[in-house]
């Protein structure tokens, strides 16, 4: 058994279940439907193929080296943070009547029925007072993980240490680079089913509404000191 292996796996795993804007996104989005959590939990797995293949590449190296090229991505994706806060919070100020749309099951939001708006058919505004388009889910979920600059390091750093001497580099870091994919497409997809399990207590109106807040909150905090770190730096 490759040692190594084993406990690059351990090590990957806390990384990509540590709570943060993915976990919180994904569990926003499982709520309103189950369909746009697992799709947001997709696109975040597809953005951490981004940064994984940019480790592999040596391209987060130059991130690095090139302090003013990372402070311009981090303060992108700490206004997209702000972006999504500000979404969560607004979705969250509505009237504590308007959440009694979500709180039915998790079936009803599957087959299109409760406020009507047709979001999940691709018609609806995305804005989080809706259900949110498949597609929309996707993409946004893609981008709050892929404009994080500060994962390619991370992971450049890390990957290094689990390639044994002697050892061609790019194959096994490819290896551990698809081991953190693969637990990504477990994990959460797994929160965003396990979210929608729950719906029906979590969909409650006040329940909801404190989701929201918390949510908007935690991106807002996220997204204000990527913004302070790339200001400041």
């Amino acid at each position: 058994m490759d040692a190594q292996l084993v406990a690059f796996a351990g090590v990957a795993a806390g990384m990509v279940a540590m709570p943060g804007a993915d976990f919180a996104v994904v569990v926003r989005n499982a709520l309103a439907s189950r369909r746009a959590g697992v799709a947001w939990a997709l696109g975040v797995a597809g953005g951490l193929v981004v940064h994984t293949a940019l480790a592999v590449a040596g391209v987060a190296a130059v991130l690095a080296a090139v302090p003013t090229l990372f402070r311009d991505l981090q303060a992108a994706g700490g206004g997209y943070l702000l972006y999504l806060g500000y979404r969560a919070l607004r979705s969250a100020a509505r009237p504590l009547r308007d959440f009694g749309a979500t709180a039915g099951d998790g079936d009803a939001a599957e087959r299109g029925r409760g406020n009507g708006d047709g979001a999940e058919r691709g018609q609806g505004n995305g804005d989080g007072e809706g259900r949110p388009a498949v597609g929309g889910s996707l993409r946004q979920g893609f981008l709050t993980n892929a404009l994080n600059p500060k994962a390619p390091v991370t992971f450049l750093s890390v990957l290094p240490q689990f390639v044994p001497a002697g050892t061609p580099a790019m194959p096994r870091t490819l290896l551990l680079a698809s081991v953190i994919v693969a637990l990504a497409l477990v994990w959460f997809p797994a929160v965003a089913l396990l979210v929608d399990r729950l719906g029906r207590r979590l969909r409650r109106p006040r329940a909801a509404r404190a989701i929201e807040r918390g949510t908007g909150g935690a991106l807002g905090v996220l997204g204000l000191v990527l913004l302070t770190e790339a200001l400041l730096a």
